[in-house]
């Protein structure tokens, strides 16, 4: 029988920051970005009484909870905290799959006692890095993962499917993975308004609503089905690089120039890890938080900034922003193993 486990460590950049500033403990502290276009990146479970959460943006942040303590982001410093967290997890469990900074999927199907494993795992963490971490563990990525989430912080929860379905069955929609807000107004005004009801909802009706392949798979979701397999690896289907801007860009030249320098960016990574991809794409977001695309095919793969940046200042004339741009991106995908290491397209976890 399958056994997953979903490791989440709690509020992972606040509490990295209080290891360092133990003096701010019980505080809401919140870690955003200082520019007038910034957002949350996460914030204390103190912080999060006020309605401050991941994504807002970090002026709401100050109105929501003005005596909050805010501080800079250090991602090489996540990083590196990152890195010790999951090394420990790695050491524990043989098949390990990582999502993020502070989360990982984990496959204990070939242990005895996976539970004792997950609590020794969490002790281990707790006793090394003075990170707390939520643990959910069930048959699937799905029950795992929403189970994880049900009791935070330092949680532990074990679902089978049927408990999950049972236990979730008067939450919203969006309590699961894939189905955002969108997603739930539309079921919604089908008189869908709970997991237990989007679980027990014909499939041909879901099926005409929203398609062959997303109605079934809502059903699916609803009932916690997911055959999902883990992977050690994580595959690189494409890389980008993009900027808000402090204030809205109207003038083309001054687009251009910024694309030029993205291009120069992305191309430099991508010559570092030695991959090529034939296709290339903008990202432009206007003022009124419109967000368009605008990709190319090529014959042969790229990763000359020259080239890359060409490609990508024409596909911004062709499409004439007609309001002020907010956003700005480029991406290239589609890529090729090179001859002489193909393995790069398998990027580190």
């Amino acid at each position: 029988m399958r056994t997953i486990a979903h490791l989440d460590a709690d509020a992972f950049y606040v509490s990295v920051e209080l290891l360092r500033r133990p003096e701010l403990r019980g505080r809401p502290v919140v870690v955003a970005g200082s520019g007038p276009r910034a957002v949350v990146t996460t914030a204390s479970y103190e912080a999060r009484r006020f309605g401050v959460g991941s994504a807002i943006p970090a002026a709401r942040a100050r109105r929501l909870c003005p005596h909050a303590v805010f501080l800079e982001p250090d991602f090489a410093h996540y990083r590196a905290v990152s890195a010790e967290l999951m090394a420990l997890v790695r050491a524990q469990v043989e098949t390990v799959e990582v999502v993020g900074f502070d989360e990982a999927y984990l496959d204990l199907s070939g242990l005895v006692a996976p539970r004792a494993a997950m609590r020794r795992l969490v002790g281990a963490i707790r006793a090394r890095t003075g990170l707390t971490c939520s643990v959910g563990i069930g048959p699937n990525r799905l029950v795992a993962k929403v189970a994880s989430d049900a009791e935070k912080p330092a949680g532990f929860v074990v679902l089978t499917r049927e408990a999950a379905r049972a236990r979730f069955a008067d939450a919203a929609p969006t309590l699961l993975p894939g189905i955002g807000a969108k997603t739930a107004a539309r079921l919604a005004a089908c008189g869908i308004a709970t997991v237990g009801a989007l679980a027990a909802a014909p499939a041909d009706l879901l099926g005409e609503r929203f398609g062959p392949r997303l109605g079934p798979w809502l059903g699916a979701r609803a009932r916690f089905e997911d055959d999902a397999e883990l992977t050690s690896e994580r595959i690189a289907v494409s890389e980008s690089r993009e900027t808000t801007f402090p204030r809205d860009i109207a003038d083309q030249g001054e687009l251009e120039r910024i694309l030029g320098e993205l291009s120069d960016r992305l191309c430099a990574a991508l010559v570092e890890q030695r991959r090529r991809g034939r296709t290339v794409a903008i990202k432009v977001r206007l003022d009124d938080f419109s967000t368009h695309t605008r990709a190319r095919t090529l014959p042969a793969a790229v990763n000359e900034p020259e080239r890359v940046g060409a490609i990508a200042r024409e596909l911004l004339r062709e499409f004439a922003p007609p309001r002020p741009v907010r956003l700005l991106g480029v991406r290239v995908a589609g890529f090729e193993a090179s001859s002489e290491d193909a393995s790069q397209l398998e990027l580190p976890v």
